[in-house]
């Protein structure tokens, strides 16, 4: 096993870099110390030292910026930020190789043609899993895809299937979509349908009013 795998989660283990590593990961956008500290209820010095312990371990890439309309001489130094690492870290223990199992069965059905077959699969497994009547967000959450509000729709910050996305995006996307049909389905009285709407860096779907989808 990699040992930078096991540093990144020890690194996690305190509850004040657990905290920092949530909220910048969750930002979705460059977070400056003091901002962080006031999120964390800690002082700017401690939350700079845990920010730069999260960075160390690969959890966290840093920037360099200065605030807008600040420039030229006498501008200062520019500010270090902070923001989730691109890099995915994922142990288990003892080691298993389930994304590459995940892998080769979805070269397998793309292969074979199987989109409907994999779809009607995860459509029933997203309204099996669902919570009728439970909160959107918090079911969203649960499942690593990270919601926020753009408007009158839910955009999802994380794809939880990233890396098969990446590499079988036909076959990834559709279950994906799939599954958060079946789950909109399970639930009940959303009022939301899913669709594909990629953006760089987060999931592929968006969940969007009934009535706006209408109007298109």
């Amino acid at each position: 096993m990699d040992d930078a795998e096991l540093d990144a989660l020890g690194v996690l283990a305190d509850p004040v870099r657990r905290t920092l590593y949530r909220y910048v990961a969750q930002s979705g956008r460059e977070i400056g110390r003091a901002e962080a500290a006031d999120a964390a209820g800690v002082k700017r010095s401690l939350a700079a030292f845990h920010l730069d312990r999260l960075a160390e371990a690969g959890l966290l890439d840093v920037g360099f910026r200065r605030p807008p309309g600040r420039g030229g001489p006498g501008a200062g130094r520019p500010a270090k930020l902070y923001r989730r690492a691109a890099a995915e870290v994922a142990v288990t223990l003892p080691p298993r190789s389930y994304d590459l199992a995940a892998e080769v069965l979805a070269d397998a059905a793309e292969r074979a043609r199987l989109d409907t077959e994999v779809a009607a699969a995860a459509r029933e497994r997203g309204r099996a899993e669902a919570t009728p009547g439970a909160d959107l967000h918090e079911e969203l959450t649960a499942r690593g895809y990270e919601p926020y509000d753009d408007g009158p729709d839910i955009r999802l910050r994380n794809c939880p299937f990233h890396r098969l996305a990446t590499d079988q995006p036909v076959v990834a996307c559709a279950m994906n979509l799939a599954l958060l049909e079946g789950l909109l389905d399970g639930i009940g009285g959303t009022d939301r349908t899913a669709h594909l709407d990629p953006r760089p860096g987060e999931c592929c779907v968006i969940l969007t009013p009934a009535s706006k989808n209408k109007k298109r």
